[in-house]
């Protein structure tokens, strides 16, 4: 399995080049075991990062990378190239690769209501509170983008900057007056802090149509690795983690396009050896294979 993580090199790295010219993109992380690492721990905690395209991509792709920490490094290599807008979480690792290559970073509204959530719990059931309050708007921001999800990226931008701004208008009141109101080590003041700090980045989709909400891109490309996860538990070696992130990657992009992924490997195994310039290579990508994967 290693060397066929080895060996559909050569694609993995058209695939990056591909998503460094993608206006928007997705990224994401999830812990995974590996067992020897060179001055580290078994126990130690390392990564699995995950980077996709839009979901409506007609090129999609998704791409996975182990690293032996959690740090920005691997943001940065991975995405040195690309200055379009990086939809992540709140974790700052992402920072650094978003100021070196000028990439806006988007803000997840998915996290901020979920923290919301977390904090509707802790309320006394059958009364309404704060945690409710900005649970409202946050919903009629969700639900502007589901009446508009099939419009154009012009008419979305037209919607959002005529109905979205006005609800975040609405919330930045109620955020304003929260803040200076809620006990910071709750529940609810933890989630209105984490809406305070994310606030330009949380905003920033209203800018152009083309944006993403949330990270719900990633965490869905990122979950059959989860699955998996819980079955094979570890990797035991480096080599074997980053074969792993590899095949990852080339299963997950096949079903984005619509191929069956064994018979797409099957035909990466077998064409690959053929190929001799970077056209022969790009001519195995996904979107070039519709015809001759069956």
């Amino acid at each position: 399995m290693i060397h066929c993580g080895d060996l559909v090199q050569s694609v993995i790295n058209r695939l990056l080049d591909h998503l460094q010219q993608q206006p928007v993109l997705h990224m994401d992380e999830t812990p995974v075991q590996v067992l020897v690492e060179p001055g580290r721990k078994a126990q130690n905690k390392s990564y699995m990062w995950v980077v996709s395209s839009l979901q409506q991509s007609a090129q999609p792709a998704v791409l996975f990378y182990y690293s032996p920490t959690r740090n920005g490094d691997t943001p940065k290599l991975k995405l040195n190239d690309f200055s379009g807008a990086l939809m992540v979480d709140g974790y700052e690792g992402y920072q650094g690769a978003c100021i070196e290559g000028q990439a806006t970073r988007l803000g997840c509204w998915a996290h901020a209501r979920r923290k919301f959530m977390d904090a509707k719990k802790q309320q006394v059931k059958g009364k309404s509170g704060r945690a409710d309050q900005a649970l409202s708007l946050i919903q009629q921001l969700y639900r502007v983008e589901k009446n508009s999800e099939h419009f154009t990226v012009d008419q979305r931008y037209e919607i959002r900057q005529k109905q979205s701004k006005e609800i975040l208008s609405q919330l930045r009141k109620w955020l304003d007056k929260a803040i200076a109101n809620t006990p910071p080590k709750t529940a609810i003041g933890k989630a209105v802090q984490y809406l305070q700090n994310q606030w330009s980045r949380l905003t920033g989709f209203v800018e152009d149509g083309c944006y993403p909400i949330d990270n719900n891109r990633a965490e869905n490309c990122i979950r059959p690795f989860v699955i998996g996860r819980k079955n094979w538990m570890f990797s035991a070696s480096q080599k074997g983690a980053t074969s792993s992130a590899n095949l990852y990657g080339i299963v997950e992009t096949a079903k984005a396009n619509g191929l069956e992924p064994y018979a797409y490997l099957k035909l990466l195994f077998t064409q690959l050896p053929l190929a001799e310039t970077i056209e022969d290579i790009d001519a195995l990508l996904p979107w070039h294979c519709k015809g001759a994967v069956v």
